[in-house]
């Protein structure tokens, strides 16, 4: 079982693959098709590989959908987040995009509807931590928002 489905675009693999290891440094697991599937044929849509990762979607307890530049090339994510909110609703959004970093996201279209990803620190603490943004005020940590119903 893994703790985050990262949905994403194959052209951002160096990106994903360093917030993967960022990700997997705070302690939790994640699912990179290519990293952990490598037969996976993504440049096309075919029944066998929505198969594999029907299962695999099934087996991790959220999604994060890594919004960039290069995300509108992808011919799975918008698949993938459509089919893990029906089956689970834990999905949130993870802004992965050349613009300067901070803890507020504001989605186009659909994507607006889901909770957004930033980063940050503990209070009282250098310890860094994934939080689970619904507004740049109201957020919760990831470790939690996991657990909730």
């Amino acid at each position: 079982m893994y703790d985050i489905f990262l949905s994403h675009s194959f052209l951002d693999a160096r990106k994903i693959l360093g917030l993967k290891n960022y990700i997997e440094g705070l302690g939790y697991s994640v699912y990179v098709d290519w990293i952990e599937d490598k037969q996976l044929d993504r440049s096309k849509v075919s029944k066998e590989t929505a198969g594999i990762l029907r299962e695999r979607m099934q087996s991790c307890k959220s999604l994060f959908f890594a919004i960039s530049e290069n995300s509108d090339h992808s011919l799975w994510m918008p698949w993938e987040l459509g089919y893990f909110d029906g089956i689970k609703q834990k999905v949130a959004i993870l802004p992965v995009l050349k613009s300067s970093y901070d803890d507020s996201y504001n989605g186009q279209e659909y994507l607006g509807f889901y909770p957004y990803v930033a980063k940050g620190t503990i209070i009282n603490s250098k310890q860094e931590e994934i939080w689970i943004h619904s507004s740049q005020e109201q957020y919760i940590r990831f470790r939690s928002w996991l657990n909730q119903n």
